[in-house]
C-alpha cells in the first residue's frame, strides 16, 4: 500500500493525464504532473475533440436512444478481424464503466458535455451502429478563464477552433477552413449570451470579444479550468521523465530532467502519455513503414516515451496490425518540415491510386485506405493522391485556398492524366482508364467498385455537403490535373503500445500486474477494441481509465 503522503505521479499533461491528476486530487492526493513539451494538452488538444461513449447519459438527455447491449454489439461488429488481439474483460470493462465516466467527469465540473450533431457511427453498416448520439464534445469555452496557463495551451492547427461542429455540419470541414476574414468579424459580433455551462455559466460564455475554445483544443481546455482550481495539482512542462524507478520489481517513483536540473520523486506513477509517432524505429516496429511512407500531425514530442519508460521495467507490448492502425492520407506540409491531413483527399474530383494508376479501395474512407493500402502480401505503396482543377477552384488543399496556386514543386500538375501519371511514376494509360470509368459512375453518385460514397460519417464530415449527387463523389474532367505522392499520417493514436488490463494496470510478459505502475493514455495499446477503431475510441477509452485508476489511487476503487 502506497503511503498517503507520497504524490500520484503522472507522465503528460494530455486529456487522460490532466482527468487522472484531477480525480486523484478530488480524494486527497497529492499529484504531480510532468509534461515533456513546454505546452500542455497533447495530442488530445491537436484532435477533433471527439469522445465515443456508447449508452452515455449525455445522448440520454437528448432522447437519443442507445443501450450498452447494442454498444457491444457495435464493438464487436467492427472488431471481428484479428479475434485474439481483443481484450474481451478490458472491453466489457470500459463499454460498462464509459457512461458512469462521462457522468462523474459532468459532475465533477470538469467539462459539459454536448452530443456532436449529425455524425453517425464510422461502420454504419456494422450491426449495433447508431447514426447519432455516441460522439461526445465539450461546449464552448472562453479560454480566457485559463488566465496565464492559456498561452501554455497547444491549440490544433488541423481543425477550425472558435467555431462548433455545428458550423462545420452545416458548411463541411474543408469550408469551415478558409472562412472569409469578414465571416469571422461577423461572428465575433454576433457572439452568443450565455446559455449552458457549469456553475453560473460565466466560464462558458461567448461575448464580443470573447476567445472561443472548440474541438480538441476545448476538450483540454475544459479539463485544465478544472485542474487549475486544485491546489493539490502541481503541472510541470519541460520536465521530460527520463527513467523509471524500480525497487524489487515495483515503480516507486520517477527521474525526470527540468530546467534547473535532474529531479527524482516518488510514489505511483501513472503512464499518461500519447503514441510513438516522432520515433521512426517504434514506427518501423509497430507499423512497418519506413520515412518515406509516414509522418505525422502529432505533437513532435510524441516520440514513444511511455513506451520506451514501460519496457525497461518489464512491461510488455500488445501489438495490433498496422492494416487497423488509425492513420490518414496526408502529404508534406506546404511550410516547413511537418505533415497535413484534410478532408481534401474525401471531397470530390479526387481519387486515390497506386503505381499501377489504379484504384483499390474506398479513397473516402481512411479506415479502408489503411487496410487495403496495408494488406499483407497485397501492399499498394506508393499510394498517390490525384485531382482536377475543379478540386483546385472549389477546394484548394492544406494551405493553399480555393482557386490559389500551389507552392512551386509541391504538387504534381499536367495537361492530362497520361502526362501526370507519366511525370508521378504512374502508369498514365491506366491511370486514364481509371478516370473513365470513376467519372462516368460518380457523374451519378455512384461508386460500384469500392464503395465510395456509402459512409455516413465520411460523407457528413468530411465531404461537401453543397456537391450533388454525393458529398464525396465527383468527376475528373477539367485540367490541368494534379497529383502527389501520399503518406501515412499518424495523429498521436499508434494503436500498438504498453500492455494494460481493463483498468488501467500494466502487465509484464507474463500478464501479471506490475506493481505501482499504471497507463491511461494512447501510449497504452488498444486491446479494449483489438482491430476496431471508431473515431473518439481513444479519448473515450482515455477519459474512462483516467476515472478508474485515479479511483483507485484515491482509495474508493469503481466496483
Amino acid at each position: 500500500m502506497v503511503e498517503a503522503r507520497e504524490p500520484v505521479i503522472v507522465v503528460g499533461a494530455g486529456l487522460s493525464g490532466l482527468a487522472t491528476a484531477l480525480g486523484a486530487a478530488v480524494r486527497g492526493r497529492d499529484v504531480i504532473v510532468f509534461e515533456a513539451a513546454d505546452l500542455v494538452g497533447g495530442a488530445a488538444a491537436y484532435s477533433g475533440g471527439q469522445v465515443w461513449i456508447g449508452a452515455n447519459p449525455v445522448a440520454e438527455r437528448e432522447g437519443i436512444e442507445d443501450s450498452l447491449g447494442r454498444t457491444e454489439t457495435y464493438v464487436r461488429a467492427i472488431a471481428h478481424d484479428d479475434p485474439e488481439v481483443l481484450d474481451e474483460k478490458a472491453m466489457l470493462r470500459w463499454i460498462h464503466t464509459g457512461p458512469d465516466a462521462v457522468r462523474y467527469w459532468e459532475d465533477l465540473g470538469a467539462i459539459r458535455w454536448k452530443v456532436i450533431p449529425g455524425l453517425a457511427d464510422y461502420h454504419n453498416e456494422a450491426d449495433g451502429a447508431l447514426p447519432v448520439g455516441r460522439y461526445l464534445t465539450n461546449e464552448v469555452l472562453d479560454g480566457a478563464v485559463l488566465g496565464p496557463w492559456r498561452d501554455k495551451l497547444r491549440v490544433s492547427p488541423y481543425f477550425p477552433v472558435g467555431t462548433t461542429y455545428d458550423e462545420l455540419m452545416e458548411k463541411g470541414r474543408r469550408a469551415s477552413y478558409v472562412d472569409s476574414e469578414e465571416e469571422k468579424a461577423e461572428k465575433a459580433d454576433h457572439a452568443g449570451v450565455p446559455a449552458f455551462g457549469i456553475a453560473d455559466g460565466r466560464e462558458y460564455e461567448q461575448a464580443a470579444g470573447a476567445d472561443p475554445l472548440t474541438f480538441g483544443t476545448g476538450v483540454v481546455a475544459s479539463f485544465l479550468r478544472r485542474v487549475l482550481q486544485e491546489e493539490r495539482i502541481d503541472i510541470r512542462p519541460s520536465h521530460p521523465v527520463t527513467a523509471l524507478l524500480s525497487e524489487h520489481g515495483r515503480v516507486v517513483g520517477v527521474r525526470a530532467d527540468g530546467p534547473e536540473g535532474p529531479v527524482e520523486v516518488r510514489g505511483p506513477v501513472v503512464l499518461a502519455t500519447s503514441t510513438y509517432d516522432w520515433d521512426p524505429d517504434l514506427v518501423r516496429e509497430m507499423v512497418e513503414l519506413e520515412p518515406e511512407d509516414f509522418g505525422s500531425v502529432a505533437p513532435e514530442s510524441l516520440r514513444g516515451d511511455g513506451i520506451k519508460l514501460a519496457r525497461e521495467v518489464g512491461a510488455a507490448i500488445a501489438k495490433i496490425p498496422a492494416t487497423s492502425v488509425p492513420m490518414l492520407p496526408g502529404w508534406r506540409s506546404q511550410v516547413g518540415t511537418g505533415y497535413g491531413y484534410g478532408p481534401e483527399y474525401a471531397m470530390p474530383h479526387t481519387m486515390i491510386v497506386d503505381a499501377a494508376g489504379r484504384r483499390f479501395c474506398n479513397d473516402s474512407y481512411w479506415v479502408d485506405i489503411v487496410a487495403k493500402t496495408l494488406a499483407p502480401g497485397d501492399k499498394h505503396l506508393p499510394f498517390f493522391l490525384v485531382w482536377d482543377d475543379q478540386h483546385r477552384q472549389k477546394y484548394g488543399l492544406a494551405a493553399t485556398p480555393p482557386g490559389g496556386e500551389y507552392p512551386e514543386g509541391w504538387v504534381t500538375s499536367a495537361p492530362t492524366l497520361a502526362e501526370l501519371g507519366a511525370k508521378l511514376g504512374i502508369d498514365g494509360e491506366q491511370l486514364t482508364r481509371t478516370a473513365e470509368r470513376f467519372n462516368h459512375h460518380a457523374a451519378r453518385g455512384q461508386d460500384p467498385d469500392f464503395g465510395r460514397g456509402t459512409v455516413t460519417y465520411v460523407n457528413r464530415f468530411a465531404g461537401d455537403p453543397a456537391h450533388t449527387p454525393c458529398p464525396v463523389l465527383g468527376e475528373l474532367t477539367r485540367a490541368p490535373f494534379h497529383g502527389l505522392r501520399l503518406k501515412f499520417v499518424g495523429t498521436g493514436i499508434g494503436s500498438s503500445g504498453v500492455h494494460i488490463d481493463g483498468d488501467g494496470h500494466v502487465l509484464d510478459g507474463d500478464g501479471a500486474t506490475i506493481d505501482g505502475l499504471y497507463a491511461v493514455g494512447s501510449c497504452a495499446a488498444l486491446t479494449t477494441t483489438g482491430t476496431g477503431y471508431n473515431s473518439g475510441f481513444a479519448l473515450g477509452r482515455g477519459i474512462t481509465l483516467a476515472y478508474l485508476v485515479s479511483a483507485e489511487l484515491g482509495g474508493a476503487p469503481v466496483p
